[in-house]
């Protein structure tokens, strides 16, 4: 089917969940992505923080094509060695002690969340006093399922599917005050996303991870930190809380995790651990072998390749640049990030969305999120001609869309130390 006659299907037979651009992608190389026409388009999203390695990278195309001669699917009913490798690089790699593997990372959140209440009811029959209340933050994203949307902030996602799950309270974003205002013996967790994905790429402060590791370590209450957007290398850490020198409880991984194939995690200590046995949960699909075998030569090929240290580098060049356009264009209120999960924050939701579109025009996807906020999450193999030609189009874009605001602009830019 051609692009046209593709749209008429979906259109009537596919449920309306997102709005399309009308291009019709069959290939990808490297860091782009290659349409029906054969038009190179630079990919600086990755299909929304997933594709680390790029497209059509050896090494997973190799581990595809060897697993999928073996086993593809089992269940977990049964052993297989990948999920045991794959736990033993994870659990490593993050501080944490065990690994439950499902699809996605709003089952990896579902599953954060169940565990955290069931270690409440553990504590509670030892004697403890501790509540199933969550605490998370103003302008988080967990996920679409109903317990994870019930932790998202923005009444969009949340309304429609009311009454969603209860005991659950929102603190207002690096505001210390609130959080301790709202934390007592009736929460059972505290939620952070250590830098905001979908809520504008926001780094949380080293004082509030601190103050919120001292409460929970007060009443025996668990810190989930989700490192779904921001985890497995994008920030130049394997997870972006170990750039505050903080433990989690709990965490969540998923979309670079298996190279573009499905596959989430959440990471817990044995302490938390004890809150679950055998038949308390599960998944059908999650850690099969197909994926547990690429998501182990992903995680090999990051080390073999040092992607981490390109990542801060190449991240470090990327956000000097797009400084260099905040300082020509006032149109940019600030830069933030950190590694390569990046944003420019536009002035004017409209400008942002013509911003994006125009980009798009010229080849170059980037996407919009927080209705103001351009957002890049390009692949670790970035290169610095990438950077060089995806500033250069910004500029011309900002320069056509925006040109009587060209000047100098005051508003510094926002990093993690």
């Amino acid at each position: 089917m051609n692009l046209e006659e593709i749209k008429a299907v979906e259109k009537k037979h596919l449920l309306q969940t997102y709005e399309r651009n009308p291009i019709r992608f069959v290939a990808g190389d490297g860091v782009y992505l290659v349409d029906e026409n054969g038009e190179r388009y630079l990919d600086l999203l990755s299909g929304i923080g997933v594709n680390a390695l790029g497209y059509a990278h050896p090494v997973i195309e190799k581990t595809i094509a060897e697993q999928s001669r073996q086993l593809i699917h089992t269940s977990n009913l049964f052993y297989h060695e990948g999920q045991a490798e794959l736990a033993v690089r994870l659990t490593k790699m993050s501080g944490m002690d065990r690994a439950f593997f499902c699809n996605s990372g709003t089952e990896a959140w579902e599953a954060a969340l169940k565990i955290a209440r069931a270690y409440a009811g553990v504590l509670r029959g030892e004697g403890k006093t501790i509540g199933t209340k969550f605490l998370a933050l103003e302008q988080s994203f967990h996920g679409r399922t109903i317990g994870s949307v019930s932790t998202t902030y923005k009444d969009k996602y949340r309304e429609p599917f009311a009454p969603v799950m209860p005991d659950v309270e929102f603190v207002k974003f690096n505001d210390i005050e609130d959080l301790r205002a709202k934390f007592s013996t009736d929460v059972c967790a505290i939620l952070v996303e250590p830098i905001q994905g979908e809520g504008g790429i926001r780094p949380v402060s080293q004082s509030f991870l601190e103050a919120a590791r001292e409460l929970t370590h007060s009443t025996g209450a668990l810190l989930i930190c989700d490192e779904i957007q921001a985890g497995l290398g994008r920030t130049g850490q394997w997870f972006s809380y170990q750039h505050y020198n903080i433990q989690p409880d709990v965490t969540t991984l998923a979309k670079p995790l298996a190279g573009g194939l499905p596959l989430g995690t959440m990471l817990c200590t044995n302490e938390v651990a004890r809150a679950m046995h055998p038949g308390m949960h599960g998944t059908t699909f999650g850690g099969g072998p197909l994926a547990c075998a690429v998501a182990v030569a992903v995680i090999d090929t990051i080390e073999r390749e040092r992607l981490l240290e390109h990542v801060t580098e190449i991240g470090t060049y990327f956000q000097e640049k797009l400084d260099e356009l905040r300082a020509k264009h006032p149109a940019i209120v600030i830069v933030r990030g950190k590694g390569l999960m990046l944003a420019v924050e536009i002035d004017s939701a409209d400008l942002a969305k013509q911003i994006a579109g125009e980009m798009l025009a010229k080849r170059i996807i980037i996407n919009r999120t927080s209705e103001t906020v351009l957002r890049f999450l390009p692949p670790y193999i970035l290169g610095k001609s990438e950077v060089d030609l995806a500033i250069a189009a910004l500029d011309e874009v900002l320069t056509d869309l925006a040109p009587e605001a060209i000047g100098a602009a005051t508003t510094g830019g926002n990093h993690i130390g």
